[in-house]
């Protein structure tokens, strides 16, 4: 688990964002998040804080891999289980619960892994808006909202991300931003092998 306290996350590094944050930053403001929750939205919040603790586990083996680092979805999906039971076989017996957690979070089928996707991507465009104010270059993260529009799915969430839309726009405007040309991501259909990614 070492490495997720230095390693930095591959979209900024790819887009020379300097000193941004690392792994476990992005793992530890994901589950301080879990805080807001005041029971009223049905969720059990200590599980959702446990998910978003172990949600990015894996990377700690496998590094931060994007659709910018030619690995197929399924591959990386294949890369990042087995460094789960890598890593759960070391702490066994407690190693089964941490599998578990990271299971239900890839599989999205609960109500609270559903959240906790969706508070990944709400620090993901709350980390591109306090970069484009701290570095003074507004809309330059432009790729990052685009890559999460209409993916949000909690009212909650999508309240919270409304209201950084609102915020940047406004800071936009004031400054006579601009937003950059699009930038398409997709991840690659094919695996390193030459495989189709998709069967």
């Amino acid at each position: 688990m070492e490495p997720l306290k230095h390693t930095k996350r591959t979209g900024w590094v790819l887009r020379d964002v300097n000193d941004c944050e690392s792994i476990s930053g992005h793992m530890y403001r994901m589950s301080m998040l879990t805080f807001l929750l005041d029971g009223s939205e049905g969720l059990n919040q200590i599980r959702c804080m446990e998910l978003a603790l172990v949600h990015d586990l894996a990377e700690s083996l496998v590094g931060d891999i994007t659709p910018f680092c030619g690995v197929s979805k399924d591959e990386k999906r294949a890369m990042e289980f087995k460094a789960m039971e890598d890593i759960c076989k070391l702490i066994e017996p407690r190693g089964k619960r941490i599998m578990e957690l990271f299971e239900e979070y890839e599989h999205g089928e609960t109500a609270e892994s559903k959240f906790v996707k969706d508070l990944d991507r709400l620090d993901m465009v709350m980390q591109a808006f306090e970069y484009e104010k701290r570095d003074n270059c507004l809309l330059k993260h432009q790729e990052f909202f685009d890559s999460t529009e209409g993916k949000f799915n909690h009212p909650f969430v999508k309240k919270l991300v409304n209201e950084i839309y609102e915020q940047r726009d406004v800071l936009a405007k004031a400054k006579g931003a601009t937003p950059p040309p699009a930038i398409e991501v997709e991840w690659p259909t094919k695996l390193a092998n030459g495989h189709d990614g998709s069967s």
